[in-house]
């Protein structure tokens, strides 16, 4: 509506939302692997390029963790259960903390960048 509100419980908006998803499912897996993929390829070539180390130890957390031998677990400073892999250092792949965002972002700002990243 105008006012900014909808004319009807959030229950009855959420359901609405879910049926309009599903009848219209395979134009938004269109949108979504669109909006998911906004990184231009050669940004990612350089990146790539740029932090080899980075890049392999990225891989090497996000694969291990489909495989099941490393598991995300709560950020060590507030345990919010949304959590990304940190490295202290990149030679060890593996080694990571479990951040949540905001706390991965202050650890940077205060330390700097991991050892050998670059």
């Amino acid at each position: 509506m105008a006012d900014g509100h909808v004319n009807k419980c959030k229950e009855c908006n959420k359901k609405d939302v879910r049926d309009n998803r599903k009848d219209k499912i395979d134009y938004y897996r269109a949108y979504d692997t669109e909006r998911g993929n906004r990184q231009d390829p050669s940004y990612l070539r350089q990146y790539r390029e740029k932090y080899p180390k980075k890049y392999s130890a990225h891989t090497a957390v996000n694969n291990a963790v489909a495989r099941g031998e490393l598991t995300a677990l709560p950020c060590e400073v507030c345990n919010d259960t949304k959590t990304v892999a940190h490295h202290d250092d990149y030679n060890y792949p593996l080694q990571v903390r479990w951040l949540c965002q905001g706390h991965h972002v202050q650890w940077h700002k205060e330390n700097g960048p991991g050892l050998n990243g670059d």
